[in-house]
């Protein structure tokens, strides 16, 4: 499929270099070995559209005996995606679903009213060393979708549109851009894109969204006279024609963005939601541990153990 000739390509010059709103530089943390690096939620920047969880895993290099043991625990109002661009985890949740992520696949879960998961690396993939990378998001769900029943979406790799031609090859993960549309089920208008740029290539953002950002995966762009290199988000004001460039050695970025929430919500360990009400409610049902008749149960597969409520 051909890029969109139809396209304005357009680098900012003068003024226009205040279209950035704001740059995000992700807080490291160490999770026992495994670094993650977290641009959403910042404190200059809660949601971008509905994205509201933003962490980006490794890259890593697991040795032999090594892995990731997420185990069970809850989550409501709010969809997963994980992306791997390398590795595999293993998705068990509380619907039955059994399922490997791997790179360039969608695995799309909408928490609604309450779902249990976990992501493990299996002892087949301890057999050898092995490496991880890949980007987690939470999308908050709008009013209306907050209770709706859980599901999951396995989509894989070659089932989403690819746009590729001047420089650019564009995966599109998630919602709509460029005249295409994924094949996942959504409640929210967005888009979720991750593109490869040659050097010098130079890449449009959507316009037809509200709220866009733009997170360097590798190399380094420019925007404004700016350069950015990976490990950087930037947000940029609604309504403006916006590109960026790639540099020298190109790039991998990744797109993000869509309408914006009608209001902030509130983050609470792994619960999101729109009032404190509905937080504490959940608290109270995964602290019950009724796992046969209450809210939550655990992933058929994966019940031996879960992650306590933190104190």
């Amino acid at each position: 499929m051909s890029w969109n000739p139809l396209l304005d390509i357009h680098t900012p010059i003068g003024d226009q270099v205040d279209q950035i709103e704001t740059v995000i530089v992700p807080r490291a943390r160490d999770l026992g070995g495994f670094e993650v690096r977290r641009a959403l939620p910042h404190g200059r920047r809660q949601m971008v559209g509905p994205f509201i969880f933003f962490d980006q895993m490794g890259p890593a290099e697991f040795l032999t005996g090594q892995g990731i043991d997420v185990r069970p625990h809850p989550h409501i109002g709010l969809g997963t995606v994980t992306y791997l661009y390398k590795g595999r985890l293993h998705h068990r949740d509380s619907l039955g679903t059994d399922q490997w992520i791997e790179p360039g696949a969608v695995n799309w879960m909408k928490a609604g009213y309450g779902i249990t998961h976990s992501e493990r690396t299996d002892e087949e993939m301890r057999e050898k060393p092995f490496n991880m990378f890949g980007i987690q998001t939470w999308l908050a769900l709008p009013d209306g979708h907050e209770d709706d029943a859980p599901l999951f979406h396995h989509s894989p790799k070659e089932d989403l549109p690819v746009l590729e031609g001047e420089g650019k090859q564009m995966r599109l993960i998630l919602g709509r851009a460029y005249g295409e549309e994924a094949p996942v089920p959504l409640p929210s208008d967005l888009f979720y894109a991750d593109t490869l740029m040659e050097a010098g290539a130079q890449l449009p953002l959507p316009d037809d969204h509200e709220d866009r950002a733009v997170y360097v995966i590798e190399g380094a762009v420019s925007q404004g006279g700016q350069d950015y290199e990976a490990g950087r988000m930037l947000v940029f004001r609604p309504g403006d024609s916006i590109s960026v460039k790639a540099g020298a050695e190109g790039a991998r970025v990744l797109l993000l963005g869509g309408e914006t929430m009608n209001g902030p919500r509130h983050i609470w360990w792994n619960f999101v939601a729109s009032s404190k009400e509905r937080i504490e409610a959940a608290k109270e049902a995964w602290r019950a541990g009724d796992w046969a008749h209450g809210r939550f149960q655990l992933p058929p597969g994966d019940d031996g153990e879960f992650i306590p409520l933190p104190d």
